[in-house]
């Protein structure tokens, strides 16, 4: 296992950038096993000003944007050229949202990798809140070219 990163670490592997970067701290990672992450979730977050007013709700679709993130790392990490890597969704598979995400959650992402090839991966992703699943994705994301 290797050291965790913090957000100057995660910006090295990944492009995003605020409000995109969904990724605050990986707790643990596995080179091309798996990784356990973290988002803070704040009230500050810009989707909250419309989703929804008065009852702020995280996007399910943002949570899985954060797994492919954490994913993103993960699959960077073994990567000769680590620096922000442009990794594309080439599908989602057994999208499930189970629980909504409020302000004041810590969300925990844990992706783990299902199959890889040079270019691309299929990995699976759960996201949970005090234990509790709120969501789960099959994603492939291929790596795309830098210009």
């Amino acid at each position: 296992m290797e050291k965790v990163a913090d957000i100057q670490t995660i910006m090295d592997y990944l492009p995003h950038r605020y409000p995109f970067l969904l990724v605050d701290r990986v707790l643990e990672i596995v080179p091309g096993e798996k990784i356990v992450a973290l988002k803070n979730v704040t009230m500050n977050e810009p989707f909250f000003q419309g989703h929804f007013p008065g009852v702020p709700i995280m996007p399910g679709v943002l949570i899985v944007e954060a797994m492919a993130q954490a994913g993103g790392v993960l699959f960077s990490s073994q990567l000769e050229e680590k620096h922000s890597n442009l990794f594309y969704f080439m599908g989602m598979d057994k999208v499930k949202f189970r629980k909504p995400v409020v302000p004041g959650d810590q969300i925990i992402l844990e992706v783990k990798i299902i199959r890889q090839r040079s270019k691309a991966v299929k990995m699976a992703g759960t996201a949970t809140v005090d234990q509790k699943v709120v969501a789960e994705a099959e994603i492939m994301a291929t790596i795309g070219e830098k210009s």
